[in-house]
């Protein structure tokens, strides 16, 4: 860890022209995990020790369809209430707080706390924090980037959803990373349908991330979602040979990691939290969609 802290004023330094302006950010002190009343829902891998997912994708029926498109609303109705609280001065830790208590005041759990010893309710990842960034006491800063992933177990049912918030003033860099990430899921969503092959969702997303020279990085999928958290399709975000079609029914995640940098990544000791090797600044944005005969629907919008 000290050789890393030291290389990360050599990166600050040599990247900032190519990548920006922003501070790059290490986990800072973290609180508890909170608790969940008694009465809330617990999904199975709380209460079990062998959890349910499917082995192949899965086609849901009216009911599943129904559970699902309630625990989405549930999630996309939490997301887009953080908007007034992502500010300078913020902590990721009150964004834990926040998500935490709106799950439980939806009846919800949120799907992340304890989800194979992961500590918090919620993943929050700054800058060049790739993925599964553990919120702690670090404030937020004006011209940060952050995305919050959040998940919700309701009525039996998981509901997957993401987004890249703007800190104050963010750098031109910042802002057209965010955008372009946003209409890297905008046109995967667009082209999901009966008997597309899943591999085109990786292709539509690599060809419009590299026209506007940014990287898509290879080691963060979307998945399969229902009674589970997380099962078959595995959807990769760049070029793959991943197999099998979209039937109408499956529900699954899209969720693209881009950047102006590298591909490679590094996890740090908490064997959660997984930064940029060079430093770089990531975006991330998230929906649940359902497959249906005409097309796709977008179940966390």
């Amino acid at each position: 860890m000290a050789s890393l802290l030291k290389n990360f004023g050599k990166f600050w330094r040599t990247n900032i022209k190519k990548f920006g302006v922003y501070e790059k950010v290490l986990p800072h002190y973290t609180t508890p995990s909170r608790t969940v009343p008694e009465h809330i829902e617990r999904p199975d891998y709380i209460v079990k020790q062998n959890p349910y997912a499917p082995k192949t994708p899965e086609v849901k029926n009216d009911v599943q369809i129904a559970g699902m498109k309630e625990s989405c609303a549930v999630a996309s109705s939490i997301l887009n209430k953080l908007h007034p609280y992502i500010k300078p001065g913020a902590t990721t830790d009150d964004i834990d707080e926040l998500v935490h208590n709106f799950s439980i005041e939806a009846d919800a759990y949120p799907s992340p706390l304890h989800y194979k010893g992961f500590p918090k309710s919620v993943c929050t990842s700054v800058n060049n924090v790739a993925v599964h960034g553990i919120p702690d006491l670090r404030p937020l800063l004006s011209g940060d980037i952050i995305n919050v992933d959040i998940t919700v177990y309701y009525k039996g049912y998981h509901g997957d959803c993401s987004k890249t918030f703007l800190v104050g003033d963010v750098d031109d860099r910042g802002l057209q990373l965010v955008n372009v990430t946003e209409e890297c899921l905008d046109q995967a969503i667009k082209l999901c349908g009966p008997d597309v092959p899943f591999c085109e969702i990786g292709f539509r997303i690599y060809q419009h991330a590299k026209t506007n020279g940014l990287s898509v990085l290879p080691a963060f999928v979307g998945h399969g979602i229902g009674s589970y958290f997380h099962g078959p399709p595995e959807i990769h975000h760049t070029l793959n040979r991943y197999p099998g079609l979209m039937k109408p029914g499956m529900t699954f995640t899209i969720e693209p990691v881009l950047s102006h940098g590298s591909v490679h990544t590094v996890m740090l000791d908490d064997g959660w939290t997984i930064i940029t090797e060079d430093g770089s600044r990531t975006a991330q944005v998230e929906h649940t969609v359902l497959i249906t005969e005409n097309g796709a629907e977008i179940l966390t919008k």
